[in-house]
């Protein structure tokens, strides 16, 4: 069944997920079809379609590093929180150097990251990403570090927790930098 706007508008299970990826991983065009419909004004249609793509393998991704950007510009703008939990997982795959450090996307990492509003998935994501970011600059690892000290974890879950105490006893060793 070829992927239409239709199809991507229905919602479906974690099995139809993974008929897209298949799908996408036949054609073996990641970026098209990343550019084709995660992008769409229709939260369905892109919900679906990142969530297809969250099933590619960490290669399979690296397609889309053209588009880091634009994925992120989108993760800050939408707010559909699943869209933006999803864009978030695919950002969180990507390679990102120095040079690709934001201080938007930062800020919005920071800020969702600690907010009691946001959804933990996008929490943790957004706390992995800000760790990330300020692995470059020793100065902004203390900012992080402060940052998550002064967390009062009565308003977080386990998951969250966990990864805050990964961060403070340096135990938080991301794949991309170990591969420099």
């Amino acid at each position: 069944m070829a992927i239409t706007i239709e199809r991507l508008r229905q919602t479906f299970s974690e099995g139809g997920a993974q008929e897209i990826y298949r799908e996408i991983k036949s054609e073996g065009n990641f970026l098209g079809f990343a550019r084709q419909y995660v992008f769409e004004g229709d939260c369905m249609v892109a919900r679906s379609a990142l969530w297809g793509l969250t099933k590619a393998n960490v290669d399979e991704l690296s397609e889309l590093q053209v588009i880091l950007n634009e994925l992120i510009d989108l993760a800050m703008r939408t707010e559909n929180p699943t869209v933006r939990r999803l864009t978030l997982n695919i950002i969180e795959r990507l390679k990102m150097d120095e040079e690709d450090l934001r201080t938007d996307f930062l800020d919005f990492c920071l800020e969702h990251m600690i907010s009691i509003k946001e959804y933990p998935g996008i929490q943790a994501v957004c706390m992995k990403l800000a760790y990330r970011m300020c692995a470059f600059y020793p100065e902004l690892m203390g900012e992080l570090k402060r940052t998550i000290e002064g967390m009062d974890m009565s308003f977080y879950t386990p998951a969250v927790k966990g990864l805050r105490n990964k961060i403070l006893m340096g135990k938080l060793i991301d794949k991309w930098m170990k591969k420099k």
